[in-house]
């Protein structure tokens, strides 16, 4: 990954962060209306909050368009203007909040010129964002499987985009793959996020923090090599100071 091209953190918010139905993204009608795309911006935005917290509420197959309307204050028309469906609109949510975390992450690892420190922070990164938005996380991490064959494909690009990240990684000694090994260290990362969120306690992925940059290292390192580049031997102290 080109650390130069990572510099710029944005600030947007994950989708479900807000209620849909937020005073201050109220669209008032008169003389001073706001311009045509700034109105359907606004009630797309906020479309996507309602869904994400309808979704995160009921569930992908028990929430309704019209739930998810009435989640976000904006009309059934207006939400077929902007999608074609139930199915469209969470993949739009899912898109453009998974879009903000890897942006996180990337800027977050493009901060350290250390690989290891890298993958420390933009794990950090993803795992604060998530906490903080638990509605996204259960979404995003938990319901995509009730989407089908297209939230599949969704969860696969993801995965594709979280091996960035391990572009640097040492080559593996005996003639191992790394690239399988990537593979399967993306995939176990994404499994304890997913039992973590599924359990209920998605406001302590933090927590993992150690764990999981452990566990990205140890396979191209080894154990001790990469507990010393981390500095991990305080755990608490560092997950209470990240």
């Amino acid at each position: 990954m080109d650390r130069k091209h990572l510099r710029g953190a944005d600030v947007v918010l994950l989708p479900g962060a807000r209620t849909g139905r937020d005073p201050a993204r109220s669209i008032k009608p008169g003389p001073r209306r706001l311009p045509a795309g700034v109105v359907a911006a606004t009630q797309r935005d906020r479309l996507l909050d309602g869904l994400v917290r309808t979704v995160a509420e009921r569930g992908y197959q028990h929430a309704t368009i019209s739930d998810i309307c009435r989640a976000a204050g904006v009309t059934r028309p207006v939400f077929y203007e902007l999608f074609n469906g139930k199915e469209d609109a969470f993949l739009a949510a899912h898109r453009h909040g998974t879009g903000v975390v890897i942006r996180r992450m990337a800027a977050a690892f493009a901060a350290e010129s250390d690989w290891c420190r890298g993958i420390w922070k933009a794990l950090g990164a993803m795992l604060q964002l998530l906490a903080g938005t638990p509605a996204f996380a259960t979404m995003a991490v938990i319901e995509i499987e009730a989407v089908g064959p297209a939230g599949r494909r969704e969860r696969a690009q993801l995965l594709t985009r979280f091996r960035s990240f391990f572009a640097e990684v040492p080559q593996l000694p005996g003639g191992v793959g790394s690239k399988e090994m990537v593979d399967a260290v993306v995939g176990g990362v994404y499994s304890a996020i997913y039992r973590r969120i599924d359990s209920g306690r998605t406001e302590q992925l933090l927590e993992l923090l150690p764990l999981l940059s452990l566990f990205c290292l140890s396979p191209f390192l080894g154990p001790a090599e990469a507990a010393e580049r981390l500095g991990v031997r305080d755990w608490p102290k560092r997950v209470a100071d990240w």
